[in-house]
């Protein structure tokens, strides 16, 4: 029996308990790839595979529903990995470990992946169902779209049929998705150059207690960004008392808010009560900061088990990495002028990397608006390039643009008002989707972006609603159901 064998729907929870126990992080989806060949291989469903190990299935219309258009149903296998610090799970090797309390599911101390495994569920339990009505389904499986949507970029989808497309991608009941942000990746590299140090204390410095968050979602909550805290902290202690700077590190994705990052320093014995005195002094400051956004930040400072010599930035180096850590923009740039309250703009330094001989920066970069998105990226690459660095761009896609005539729209809008008794909320996100990129792909798509309550996506924190999903899946066999 599984952990998750009690709930309803019977077989979305089981699909989404099955794809749980493989692993599949981004550019690690052969795996889950080939799981959902050979679920089409058994169920006798027509399968493409390419070589990035995107999967496309055909499925036959019901009885009765062969004249109809064909539906376009689109989830992604990826998921953002993150655990906690103290979790000894190897999220490459492993499945997850899934426990509800009845509310919710969550995976043990990593996140849960429920953005986009239960679009998969509700896939493949809808394609196996000789129960379920519906007209000829075309099945779209995407990998990697957590790092750049590399994989609906890469696509070939000439083989469809049809035009109108559900996509399984948002974390929000109740909310249908019209349009999305475009997004770019930076990978920023400073070279720099190291000395042995003198004898000295090595302690380790660390920030704590964030709550993190998807970079597109909860960019505009306020959160604290570790890696940009780190950089401030390094900053204000070398005001007072100088230090070696060995090791540095924060974040996993560039996609997800930063919620934890690390340095080694090291300092004469004597000058280890003035860092002590001074990151007390911060903690307090950070605290009335991020009151309202952040209120478990905190910088941990503690002595290492390490002593002696060890290979520290030059000084040079530490002033141009400090300096460009503290120098380059983060977070919200600008406001939608025409949605209120929609983010048009915004960066998040995901990853911070100290290597041997350069220092490694990934941001996630989103604009509704491309010329804006690329004013961001060039105001990166003169900050990086006057210091002597490079910037190398990755997974630039597209943004959805709102589409004026559409006959999914009011479908869904007519159907959850039928179902619900309510108006739904249709908007835009800041979040990137597929759907753009899909939408160059597939010729006058028509397309909604819709999904079950997931809280604290790209988190440890992450939970799948479990009444929530039940009612989204029954929602959408409605709409598959309607001629």
């Amino acid at each position: 029996m599984g952990v998750l064998s009690d709930l309803e729907p019977k077989r979305v929870f089981y699909y989404f308990e099955e794809i749980s126990k493989i692993p599949h992080g981004s550019y690690h989806e052969k795996e889950i790839s080939d799981y959902l060949v050979n679920f089409a291989k058994e169920h006798d469903i027509l399968c493409y595979q390419d070589e990035l190990y995107n999967v496309v299935m055909q499925v036959s219309a019901s009885e009765g529903y062969e004249q109809e258009k064909p539906v376009i149903l689109q989830g992604h296998m990826d998921m953002v990995c993150e655990k906690t610090a103290d979790s000894d799970i190897d999220m490459e090797k492993e499945g997850l470990r899934l426990e509800t309390d009845g509310q919710y599911v969550y995976a043990k101390d990593t996140t849960l992946g429920g953005d986009d495994g239960i679009a998969i569920a509700y896939m493949l339990a809808i394609a196996e169902s000789e129960e379920i009505a519906h007209p000829p389904l075309e099945l779209i499986f995407t990998v990697s779209e957590e790092v750049g949507m590399e994989g609906a970029n890469g696509i070939d989808l000439s083989m469809l049929k049809g035009h109108q497309m559900l996509n399984l991608d948002s974390e929000e009941e109740g909310i249908f998705l019209t349009s999305c942000a475009g997004g770019i990746s930076t990978r920023s590299r400073l070279p720099i150059g190291r000395i042995q140090s003198d004898e000295l204390d090595w302690y380790e410095l660390e920030i704590t207690g964030l709550l993190g968050g998807h970079s597109g979602c909860e960019i505009d909550k306020g959160r604290a960004n570790a890696n940009k805290i780190l950089g401030r902290v390094l900053e204000e202690i070398r005001k007072e008392v100088a230090f070696s700077l060995y090791e540095m590190e924060g974040g996993k994705k560039d996609n997800a808010i930063p919620l934890f990052a690390r340095a080694c320093i090291g300092v004469e014995r004597e000058e280890s009560v003035a860092v002590e005195r001074k990151i007390t002094e911060l903690n307090s400051v950070l605290k009335k900061e991020y009151a309202g956004a952040d209120s478990d930040i905190a910088i941990q400072f503690r002595k290492s088990e390490e002593a002696g010599r060890k290979m520290v930035l030059e000084e040079q180096s530490l002033s141009d990495v400090l300096l460009l850590l503290l120098a380059l923009p983060d977070g919200v740039q600008n406001m939608s002028t025409s949605v209120e309250g929609l983010v048009e703009t915004s960066l998040n330094l995901g990853i911070l990397l100290l290597k041997e001989d350069h220092l490694f920066l990934q941001h996630s970069i989103r604009s509704s608006v491309t010329s804006k998105k690329q004013y961001v990226v060039k105001r990166v690459q003169l900050i990086v390039n006057r210091l002597g660095g490079s910037v190398e761009c990755t997974g630039d896609y597209p943004a959805w643009e709102y589409k004026e005539e559409s006959v999914v729209r009011p479908k869904i809008i007519a159907l959850y008002e039928e179902m619900y008794g309510k108006t739904p909320v249709v908007e835009g996100i800041h979040a990137g989707l597929e759907c753009g990129l899909l939408a160059g792909k597939i010729s006058n798509l028509d397309c909604v972006s819709m999904g079950p309550d997931i809280l604290d996506i790209h988190t440890t924190q992450e939970r799948l609603d479990i009444e929530s999903t039940k009612r989204v899946y029954e929602f959408l066999i409605e709409y598959l159901q309607r001629r």
